[in-house]
């Protein structure tokens, strides 16, 4: 599958509209009206763009269709469709793929989160800089108005997503989130549930594969009428956390049709990806003497140097993997890490050879002899490694940074 293409800001003179803002629902025949006018108005008055109101309907049982339907007929932004299985996912997924406005959007029908947070939250999509905006409110600058059952249960939830996946976003299930179309075409058919886990499997997945994510922060006050089931919302996470781990230690997510192609280009072709290369190595040297300047007291010179020396291959192969490369996201990082140990270790060994030699060749050198051969070899070694790591460790990067520089 072809990457996705380079985000791009989005034109004013969209024919469809720029903005389409999905409101699942059921069983909301009380708020769906009120809030569908109070969100109406405040795009009219705030939103500099076209926009449409999707109220997706979950199969409800009351009066909300009627409801849904009247609205639609009434107010041109406002459309609606009718799902027959119940699910929060299902009623995303199929309203989202149907979709032709460049930016998609979701919130919650009781509007919890305060609407002066919407243009933040899809203006980085217009603008092209981010993949996905969400709103959190674990994050500083958030205000959030609830009770303490929901709140130590939200927090306990996102920290298991940090300990199990190892996520880098803050709140998985804010009910405010947005989404560029041309990402959503390639992330929704690789979202397996149709439940309230949708939302974190929908970002594990959009991380994993590198895009970004932007973040708002969100005033939000508790719905204290929220009808969600949260023991069986939570046993189904746990589930849905332990899938994607398994799939996730199997390596089976397909998310190499989610990389953009010219995402955080390896800028400067080969003379900037040496230049950064060097300018790595430079503060990894930096690193490793105050490293073991720290260490050696209590360890002794030659624990100390090993392990300066390890630690700093590994931010060494860090760094280079992110900065000289290019590369995101966690998929292959700890594949690139062994590959860089060995790099590392074949370079210590033509350094340490090439005194092992010298003293065998020339017992007597000179220490200007030694400290002459240490430089040259050491020279050598960060040739080899750079080679290695552009052909062996990331010819990923190094093919996609070549078909960059072309296009």
């Amino acid at each position: 599958m072809t990457p996705l293409p380079l985000r791009t800001p989005l034109s004013v003179h969209h024919r469809e509209p720029v903005l389409d803002v999905v409101v699942p629902v059921f069983n909301e025949e009380t708020d769906l009206e009120p809030s569908v006018l109070r969100l109406r108005a405040h795009l009219r008055e705030t939103f500099p763009y076209s926009f449409r109101i999707t109220v997706a309907d979950n199969a409800s049982t009351d009066a909300t269709p009627l409801i849904a339907a009247r609205l639609a007929a009434e107010l041109p932004e406002v459309q609606w469709v009718r799902l027959s299985e119940k699910g929060r996912g299902r009623a995303l997924h199929s309203a989202w793929s149907s979709s032709r406005a460049p930016v998609l959007a979701y919130l919650d029908v009781d509007l919890s989160t305060d609407l002066t947070a919407l243009l933040p939250l899809v203006a980085p999509l217009i603008s092209g800089h981010s993949d996905i905006a969400i709103g959190t409110r674990l994050a500083r600058g958030s205000r959030v108005v609830r009770g303490p059952k929901r709140e130590v249960i939200s927090r306990c939830y996102n920290a298991l997503l940090r300990s199990t996946l190892a996520v880098g976003f803050s709140d998985a299930q804010c009910g405010f989130k947005a989404v560029r179309r041309d990402v959503a075409e390639r992330l929704l058919p690789l979202v397996k549930d149709s439940e309230w886990f949708f939302d974190t499997e929908m970002l594990v997945i959009a991380e994993r594969a590198g895009l970004r994510i932007h973040e708002v922060p969100v005033d939000w006050v508790d719905d204290p009428d929220s009808r969600v089931d949260i023991w069986a919302t939570a046993m189904a996470d746990l589930r849905g956390i332990a899938r994607l781990g398994r799939e996730l230690g199997r390596g089976t997510l397909p998310t190499t049709g989610l990389r953009r192609s010219a995402a955080d280009p390896v800028r400067g072709g080969l003379v900037g990806q040496l230049l950064r290369f060097a300018a790595v190595g430079a503060v990894s040297t930096i690193g490793y003497v105050l490293l073991y300047t720290t260490l050696r007291p209590a360890c002794g010179p030659q624990t100390a140097n090993a392990l300066a020396l390890l630690a700093c291959a590994l931010a060494n192969t860090a760094a280079n993997r992110r900065l000289t490369f290019g590369l995101r996201g966690r998929d292959g990082a700890l594949r690139h890490q062994a590959k860089g140990l060995l790099v590392f270790a074949i370079g210590l060994a033509l350094t340490s050879g090439s005194l092992a030699a010298l003293h065998h060749a020339a017992p007597r050198a000179s220490h200007g002899t030694e400290v002459g051969v240490l430089i040259a070899a050491n020279l050598a070694a960060t040739l080899l490694r750079f080679l290695l790591l552009r052909a062996w460790v990331f010819p990923t990067a190094r093919r996609r940074g070549t078909g960059d520089a072309t296009a």
